[in-house]
């Protein structure tokens, strides 16, 4: 690969104090003709302009000094390797103020970034709305620019539009009148924004319903709906406008613009985008039909509505200083989408279910030789779409919550409101945010923080205890904990670690709190019975994993099956057993006897946790023969709470309940529980026939389990149920588990439908995970696949993050050492820039998975094979 010149931010020689920008699409032809016209100031004398530019082509370019005369532009000199361009004068711009003038041209792409074309049908024809996605760096696409979140400016915008299609920027119009030119278009003007960032920047041209309301502040809220399903923005505008409200009390700052839109946009890359003023969604993130939508899919509406409005004030009106600190964003707003949503919903108990969506998933990562600090060192910014990852967002999340515990509710929001009215409308780095909790809290919090953001991985903390009379003296020491099992580093890292600690007396109270920051050290907690447990870390809030001593562990198990150990702790302690298993400390037969004692288990996220590690136990021993006794053991563990729970709801059921029943059917459907696969089968036929409708929960369930045991036929009615299915929540549903049909020529034809016109771009990498994550003659086959396919689907998602997902979720369960030299050698010669981690990270994992099976696999087999013969 061609070594890259080093990266060079934009020179300040001339800088922007507002753009206006007129921009005229045209949704035939897919281009756009666009005026900037932007007042700048030149802070010392120079004869050229240096701004941001890609794939636009600049007509005219020239410079007015305020009261001087008109001075055009020579050349333009494009840098496209460094997406700049340099405008040269004849003469020197004196140091000023002045307008600078450009006239250009550019295409609606359809590459999902910049100024781009989205595909939807409209009463059965095809047609396009032009939408924008800016963040990290193509603004540039639609605007030559300063394209770096420091500089930022106010913005005019005017959008020359189809008058019979619905334009929307940042602000609210301010004027609509017809254009002049052309009697078919009106020219629409914006007001002017706040001073902000060029990533913020939105507008969208298409054909949309909405609905509206006002939040108790006095914000004006619209959801922006594809034509004909205003109904199904209700959930999310209920979610919107009690949400400000809750960001303006928490942070003591009101939200700064007159309104707010929520849009959904058909083909979209991320998740959402919170545009300043208008926040862009897939239609999966934002649309709930009361009908057809299932609990998660609230849920997840919920989570990024509460994300992305927070980042209105978190992100917007403070803005990170450089990409470096894109971690402080979007962690900060996954922390406290979780805190919003517990305060619109608290019948979710949506911080149990953070631990298992966010901190153990980060744990997974981090705890790989191939992670990397929360904060990284960005350069170019193409480097910048390989950090959109679970360290920035979920470890992000998980040391902000840390954070949080330690310094305390009260102190924290006096802090966070510190920060936010002393960089309002300016940029801020992760130690501005640090000096302020700290003066808020007179807490050490840089030092603290620095230990968790500034170096990859995290503790392990060991303990043992001592009984002396009425009192128990512990001793814990800490040290890195790495996925391939302990190393004997003489250099190895300290964290200063809070650690709280609780007893069965109280198990949800504190009984003591201490910073860890040296190796080792005692703690003597007074008055603990001799047969009271003691647990580390109650509500699992401390970034680190924990090994206890096998008596401690003992005395703990019995509050597993008791349940007198908080959920959230019966989750924290079999996940912290499983990774230690898949590290090689303990043996994975003692995790699955832990399992076992789960039978009692009631909440629905701890199941969830224990499903997801026995998903991934299931998919390493698909490499053996055995496979069948590990499905025998799934269907033992989830029997009994699946007969509790049974198909139909009952009245006085919430929310969780749906979530627990849908995990569960789905687990004993997919591993092929007799009793669950008939009554399936029953079920899917009257769906079908359209005699009884499947309700939402149930549908993935019932999916699954039909295609897993299903034939061409089943195959064939899933295609056409996707076919008819008006709801991209309901394409998408049908989509992630077509993969899991068995025969290799059909496994084959859910391959060739992932690229086809009939799924969306944003989509064909859940098809193909759905593929390799069903079997092991899958995940050879979605492999193959996507070598043979390599090139389209690399000019598909060019660059973005959703090629290492793709990446990532192909092949990521291989558990054989030649594998791993294999994706190596081929990622060598098939070059994917802003996934080279992540494939050094899935090369890693497989050779992790061939390490755990050559190391466990006898033992597991013998296990489950003595379960089954009933002592003599």
């Amino acid at each position: 690969m061609p070594e890259r010149r080093p990266f060079v931010r934009l020179p300040t020689d001339v800088y922007p104090v507002n753009y206006g920008l007129r921009l005229k699409p045209d949704l035939v032809d897919f281009t756009f003709e666009g005026k900037l016209e932007a007042a700048v100031e030149v802070t010392q004398g120079t004869n050229q302009i240096v701004m941001n530019c890609a794939d636009i082509d600049i007509i005219t370019a020239s410079f007015v000094p305020d009261g001087g005369e008109e001075i055009n532009a020579t050349g333009f000199n494009y840098q496209n390797e460094d997406e700049k361009v340099t405008l040269c004068f004849p003469s020197t711009l004196q140091k000023g103020s002045g307008s600078l003038k450009i006239d250009f041209v550019g295409e609606l792409n359809d590459k999902m970034k910049g100024f781009y074309r989205s595909k939807y049908s409209s009463s059965g024809e095809v047609r396009y709305a032009a939408v924008t996605q800016f963040e990290a760096t193509d603004a540039r696409r639609a605007f030559p620019c300063w394209d770096e979140p420091a500089i930022k400016a106010t913005f005019d915008i005017t959008l020359i539009v189809p008058k019979d299609r619905v334009a929307l920027s940042n602000m609210n119009v301010v004027d609509r009148k017809p254009y002049a030119e052309d009697q078919s278009l009106v020219e629409v003007k914006f007001a002017t924004t706040p001073i902000m960032s060029t990533y913020l920047v939105a507008f969208v041209i298409g054909e949309y319903d909405f609905v509206e309301s006002q939040s108790s502040d006095g914000v004006t809220v619209r959801v922006y709906t594809p034509v004909g399903k205003a109904e199904q923005g209700k959930f999310a505008l209920e979610v919107a406008t009690k949400t400000l409200p809750f960001y303006k009390d928490y942070f003591s700052v009101p939200y700064p613009l007159p309104k707010i839109d929520l849009i959904a946009i058909a083909d979209f890359a991320a998740g959402a985008m919170e545009n300043w003023g208008l926040v862009t969604y897939r239609e999966t993130a934002l649309l709930i039909d009361p009908k057809n939508s299932c609990a998660s899919s609230r849920q997840w509406v919920a989570l990024v509505v509460g994300h992305e409005l927070a980042h209105q004030w978190f992100g917007n009106l403070v803005t990170m200083e450089w990409w470096t600190h894109l971690w402080l964003n979007e962690g900060f707003a996954s922390w406290i989408e979780y805190l919003c949503v517990d305060h619109c919903f608290p019948e979710y108990d949506i911080w149990t279910q953070f631990v298992s969506a966010d901190y153990t998933r980060a744990l997974d990562l981090d705890a790989l030789d191939n992670s990397h600090p929360i904060e990284v060192d960005v350069g170019h910014p193409s480097e910048v779409d390989e950090i959109f990852d679970a360290i920035s967002y979920s470890k992000g999340a998980s040391v902000i919550r840390m954070l949080h515990n330690y310094i305390g509710d009260e102190d924290f929001r006096k802090g966070m409101n510190a920060y936010l009215l002393k960089f309002q409308h300016k940029n801020a780095s992760t130690e501005d945010l640090w000096e302020c909790l700290e003066q808020a809290s007179g807490k050490p919090i840089a030092a603290v923080m620095n230990s968790w953001t500034k170096q990859m991985g995290f503790p392990i903390i060991v303990v043992d205890q001592e009984q002396h009379g009425s009192d128990r003296v512990l001793k814990i020491s800490q040290k890195k904990f790495c996925a391939s099992g302990p190393r004997n580093d003489e250099d190895c890292p300290n964290w200063m670690v809070p650690i709280s600690i609780c007893t069965s007396e109280d198990p949800s109270c504190t009984k003591t709190k201490i910073l860890l920051d040296q190796p080792e050290t005692t703690v003597n907690i007074t008055n603990v019975a001799p047969d009271h447990w003691i647990k580390i870390n109650p509500g699992t809030v401390g970034f680190y994993r924990i090994q206890y001593s096998s008596a401690m562990l003992e005395s703990l198990l019995p509050g597993i099956r008791d349940l007198t150990l908080l959920p959230v702790d019966r989750l924290g302690l079999q996940n912290d057993l499983f990774s230690l298993a898949r590290a090689g400390m303990i043996s994975t037969v003692e995790v699955l006897k832990v399992m076992e004692a789960f039978v009692n288990e009631p909440n629905y996220t701890v199941w969830s946790d224990l499903s997801c590690n026995l998903g991934v136990l299931s998919s390493l021993l698909s490499h053996t023969d055995f496979h069948e006794d590990i499905q025998e053991f799934i269907r033992d563990l989830f029997t009994p709470i699946g007969m509790k729970l049974g198909w139909d709801s009952r009245t006085g059921e919430g929310h969780l309940d749906a979530l627990l029943r849908g995990l569960v059917l789905g687990k004993l459907g997919k591993a092929g529980h007799k009793a669950t696969l008939e009554e399936a089968r029953r079920r899917f036929r009257e769906h079908v026939e359209g005699k009884q409708i499947l309700s939402a929960d149930l549908r993935s369930p019932v999916y699954l389990t039909v295609l897993k045991h299903g034939d061409s036929t089943t195959l064939d009615t899933m295609l056409k149920l996707h076919k008819q299915a008006d709801m991209q929540e309901e394409k998408n549903r049908i989509e992630r588990v077509l993969g899991a049909i068995p025969a290799p020529d059909l496994i084959q034809r859910v391959l060739n439908f992932a690229l086809s016109e009939e799924v969306r771009p944003q989509d064909t990498v859940s098809v193909i995970g759905g593929v390799a994550g069903s079997s092991k003659q899958g995940r050879k086959a979605a492999w193959k696949f996507v070598k043979d396919n390599w090139e389209e689907l690399h000019n598909r998602y060019q660059g973005g993050f959703l090629i290492s997902r793709l990446i990532k979720l192909t092949v990521d369960g291989f558990a054989i050492d030649k594998m791993a030299a294999e994706v190596k050698s081929f990622f060598e010669s098939h070059h994917a820039p802003a996934a080279e981690r992540t494939v050094q990270q899935c090369c890693e994992n497989i050779l992790l998975n061939a390490a755990w099976l050559k190391r466990d696999a006898d033992d597991i087999h013998q296990y489950l094979l003595q379960r089954k013969t009933p002592p003599v």
